[in-house]
């Protein structure tokens, strides 16, 4: 397989190119997505397969949904892999993106300490389990960076009724592996995708302390950016790589990915 490079522009922003060098002829297309699916490893994964059935080299921009999403409607990228349901149908509604499609699915975990101090795995509801946290003043740490997980965290803060400005609530602005991290140092509470998780988890002195509330589903879509505002974008490979992903192959590779012998993502391109 050809070397990988990966360049950190920032701890919440990275460049991976999937080139082999700079005199690479091959056609590029250039993909916004989110951290989780770099993190998790399945762009590793999936990416090779992609390039030796087309030819097309992917260029990966890891960020949050919200960075991901803006960079599609300055027609920086040719398309956007994205967990943000209402802030992708803005995408689509404002015409900066055409096809969305279902791609995939996993689910948000709440992790924090054993000792759990808000004794939140006694909780049955995912509001529930934030007002514990804010009404124990325990540490929570926020990515805080308008990804779709911060996104997600933040509706759920709304329905608590709660402004998350508690003392021990502390907003990062980072990625997914890196807020990892800190709330492990802190001995605190983060939300995470699973995925993220599966693929720090044996690194971390963290657990999952809550898990399975539907208000936790995580729904992954790939859009396309819009030939018609940018002409000059790749549309065309785009859109292959838009067609590979949902078609049978790639949506069996995707259910096919594993970490640790358990599965990170559930393909759903098919269901309506």
């Amino acid at each position: 397989m050809k070397a990988l490079t990966f360049t950190l522009a920032t701890a919440s922003l990275a460049l991976v190119s999937y080139s082999a060098s700079s005199a690479d002829d091959a056609p590029h297309v250039r993909l916004a997505t989110t951290t989780s699916t770099y993190h998790s490893g399945l762009l590793d994964y999936l990416l090779p397969q992609f390039e030796k059935d087309t030819g097309y080299k992917v260029d990966v921009i890891a960020a949050g949904t919200g960075k991901a999403l803006k960079m599609g409607e300055n027609g920086d990228v040719d398309l956007v892999m994205t967990h943000a349901p209402k802030a992708e149908a803005n995408f689509v509604e404002k015409g900066y993106g055409v096809l969305p499609r279902k791609l995939m699915y996993n689910d948000f975990v709440i992790v924090g300490p054993h000792s759990d101090p808000a004794k939140i795995g006694e909780q049955k509801d995912v509001a529930d389990v934030f007002k514990s946290i804010a009404n124990m003043n325990a540490t929570f740490v926020s990515r805080g960076d308008d990804s779709g997980t911060h996104k997600k965290e933040k509706g759920i803060w709304q329905q608590t009724k709660i402004e998350p400005n508690f003392g021990g609530y502390r907003s990062v602005g980072q990625g997914m592996g890196p807020t990892l991290n800190m709330a492990n140092e802190m001995q605190g509470y983060t939300m995470t995708d699973r995925g993220t998780w599966l693929a720090y988890n044996n690194k971390l002195d963290l657990e999952v302390l809550f898990q399975g509330d539907k208000k936790l589903f995580n729904p992954y879509q790939v859009i396309l950016v819009n030939p018609e505002r940018y002409p000059s974008i790749n549309y065309q490979g785009a859109k292959e790589f838009s067609d590979w992903l949902v078609n049978p192959k790639g949506q069996k590779l995707i259910n096919d990915f594993k970490l640790n012998g358990k599965q990170l993502f559930v393909a759903n391109a098919n269901e309506k």
